[in-house]
């Protein structure tokens, strides 16, 4: 499966108390299950059932996915005389659905044209009630054992929250009529990027990875020590109008500034250009959920792939930073940024104060490293179906969250992963290079 949320797992070491299961976490459940809806206000049935390729899922079946898990591993499990609406709902939203020794997976979700829209609605109501139900009348000790995994699926839909986002982008994306989502409201910057400075970290050895109480997913622990040499991080994320710079500079023509699998892929697809760019006469034109607007020189750069990214560091004399260096740099600022929450949907200018900025928010960040466990990982008991210990090969971590992820969902240890052909979500690029004791190189 080519991955498109990251792990889930049990949290790691602990989770909102007990106590205040009974009035905090009904709330929390319903305000998240009502942000979910509240993303598709505007959309017709027929835009929710489309599937425009094989990473991209149906809307209704996210609709459906989401109040699957909490059927199956929440209501099922804790609910004295629960019944389910539908038998079949029980395969045929999970991950991989399967019935009569067949196996259908990601790439056939665009089948299932029933249950309808209305009927997934309908699903999610049924489940709404008796989650509420059941949270509102736990006892104490019933609450302990359930605040995690209520937590842990509520995280689940805030990922799949994002991939609406991003795959009914594409689903528009591939109509000729190009449809809008939303219109984005005003945007606060009129002010031009100012030139890229770089911000230096010592040679240290620093301990990376989550700790504490909150939330987190199992590929985020243990918490461990690793040495990082010297480095320089760029202090915003690559704009538009630089990545034009790598274009004129014949960029997808450099065979030397690619990867061997990256050159292949570009000349296997003819990429010229960023994902959802298009050239209408002299004018770049880009793809949004506000329909098509023209290129912003100013704006980050967004829906490159690993290889786009790689290619452009090294054509700027630079590198991708390892997750290591961005998690260190990352811990010297607060989480803040342009996140779901404001409903912009759409990166936006760097602010032009000092320091690190947009190291939350606006792009999925790629780093350089391979997504595979920490030093010390083990599953954690109490494995919640699939959703633990799931480490891809040929992934690369992307760090930071983007305009798409919601604000609540992030965090400094946070892990994404993709494939380095990945395009359609909000993936970008901040530069890192190396320091000597005479500065940076």
């Amino acid at each position: 499966m080519a991955t498109t949320e990251a792990t889930l797992s049990t949290p790691g070491s602990g989770s909102p108390t007990a106590a205040a299961a009974d009035s905090t976490l009904a709330r929390r459940y319903m305000a998240v299950r009502a942000f979910t809806e509240h993303l598709v206000e505007g959309l017709a049935p027929e835009d929710m059932v489309v599937q425009s390729m094989p990473d991209v899922s149906p809307t209704k079946w996210h609709l459906a996915h989401t109040s699957w898990f909490f059927e199956r591993f929440v209501l099922m499990e804790h609910a004295r005389g629960y019944t389910p609406l539908h038998d079949t709902y029980l395969y045929l939203f999970n991950s991989y659905y399967q019935q009569a020794g067949e196996r259908h997976c990601r790439d056939q979700r665009g089948y299932i044209s029933r249950p309808t829209v209305a009927e997934v609605l309908a699903y999610r109501r049924h489940v709404d009630e008796a989650m509420v139900r059941l949270l509102q009348g736990l006892d104490e000790v019933a609450q302990t054992s359930l605040v995690q995994l209520v937590t842990l699926g509520l995280n689940h839909e805030q990922q799949h929250q994002e991939l609406m986002l991003t795959d009914i982008k594409h689903v528009f994306s591939v109509n000729p009529l190009r449809p809008v989502y939303r219109t984005i409201p005003g945007r606060q910057e009129p002010h031009a990027t100012r030139p890229l400075q770089w911000v230096s970290f010592d040679a240290d050895v620093y301990e990376t990875g989550h700790q504490g109480d909150d939330f987190a997913y199992d590929n985020e622990e243990p918490r461990h020590r690793e040495f990082v040499e010297a480095f320089a991080l760029a202090d915003r994320l690559v704009t538009n109008g630089e990545y034009l710079d790598f274009m004129r500079d014949g960029g997808y023509q450099r065979p030397e500034l690619w990867l061997s699998l990256g050159w292949a892929t570009v000349q296997q697809h003819g990429w010229a250009e960023p994902f959802y760019w298009e050239r209408h006469g002299d004018t770049w034109m880009t793809f949004t959920l506000s329909g098509m607007r023209e290129v912003n020189a100013d704006e980050p750069v967004c829906h490159l792939s690993y290889f786009e990214a790689d290619a452009f560091a090294r054509g700027a004399g630079a590198r991708l930073p390892t997750e290591a260096e961005w998690e260190v740099a990352a811990a010297t600022v607060a989480v803040a940024g342009n996140f779901v929450d404001d409903g912009h949907h759409h990166p936006g200018v760097a602010s032009p104060a000092a320091g690190l900025r947009q190291m939350y928010g606006d792009v999925w960040e790629w780093t350089s490293s391979s997504y595979a466990p920490y030093p010390g990982f083990r599953t954690a008991p109490g494995a919640v179906g699939e959703y633990n210990g799931k480490f891809m090969c040929n992934q690369y971590v992307l760090r930071g969250g983007s305009c798409a992820t919601s604000r609540s969902h992030i965090r400094p240890t946070y892990r994404n992963f993709f494939p380095p052909e990945a395009t359609w979500q909000f993936t970008g690029v901040r530069l890192a290079r190396d320091v000597e004791s005479g500065g940076a190189r």
